[in-house]
């Protein structure tokens, strides 16, 4: 049992919550029932280490996945752990890579795009949108928040580990990929022309979603194919960018194909 929280193997586990020393590692954290559930029942390949205070059945299917399983004192969790409440499990998984070709060799019908979002908890809960959607992928540009991130993380509430999330691309690369692809891209904006229960959504598209504060640019907007606004059919101003996202992905999942 590890019972040192000023251990090395703690402290390097504990950096991971900073940005530098995960890419420095090609690794990253997942913490809680949820989370870890979802990486040992998808993802066991990409766990290198699952550290645990007490045995649960998740520990388990972990073990027998052949995932390594360290028990730890509670003070070693906390040490490791970015929450101020350590819910018992924590586990170290390697970068999932998604690649982008692959993506769009698959043939995607419903795509996400995320252009240049920083808010971490909109990002995860986007991306769990968009997997309870059935969306084929979400796609991260460049200078955007880091997807692995713990608050990123917690908020997909394992989702993390159920579709591909590409990340780093520019704008620019990604749209015209689309289209060379033969998916529309479809920009949600509230500025604009098409309501959304007027667009046609039974071909392969991608909807591609601005920053939190100021949107899409007018650059990306008119290289879109179109720009559809949700209704607004109280007094509300806007809807928040994970509220606006789940009701497109959900628009694009129940239209007819």
């Amino acid at each position: 049992m590890l019972t040192n929280p000023r251990a090395d193997r703690v402290r390097s586990v504990a950096a991971l919550s900073r940005r530098s020393a995960r890419d420095r590692a090609g690794l990253f954290l997942a913490e809680g029932p949820q989370a870890v559930r979802e990486a040992v029942r998808w993802r066991p390949e990409s766990i290198r280490d699952l550290y645990v205070t007490r045995h649960t059945e998740i520990v388990t299917e972990a073990g027998a996945a052949g995932v390594h399983v360290h028990e730890c004192s509670p003070e070693v969790l906390a040490a490791m752990s970015g929450t101020d409440a350590p819910q018992g499990l924590l586990t170290v998984c390697r970068l999932l890579t998604a690649s982008w070709p692959a993506v769009l060799a698959a043939r995607p019908r419903l795509l996400l795009v995320l252009a240049h979002i920083r808010d971490p908890g909109n990002a995860g809960t986007v991306i769990r949108g968009a997997d309870a959607a059935g969306a084929d992928a979400v796609i991260v540009s460049e200078a955007s928040v880091d997807v692995f991130g713990p608050k990123v993380v917690r908020s997909t509430a394992g989702s993390l580990f159920h579709l591909p999330v590409v990340t780093g691309l520019p704008m620019s690369q990604i749209l015209a990929d689309l289209r060379a692809a033969g998916l529309a891209t479809l920009a949600a904006d509230g500025a604009g022309a098409r309501l959304l229960p007027e667009v046609d959504l039974s071909g392969p598209h991608a909807w591609i979603m601005g920053n939190e504060a100021w949107g899409l640019s007018e650059e990306v907007r008119s290289a879109c194919d179109e720009v559809v606004r949700v209704p607004i059919f109280g007094h509300a101003e806007s809807l928040n960018l994970a509220m606006a996202a789940t009701v497109c992905l959900y628009a694009s999942a129940l239209s007819p194909r």
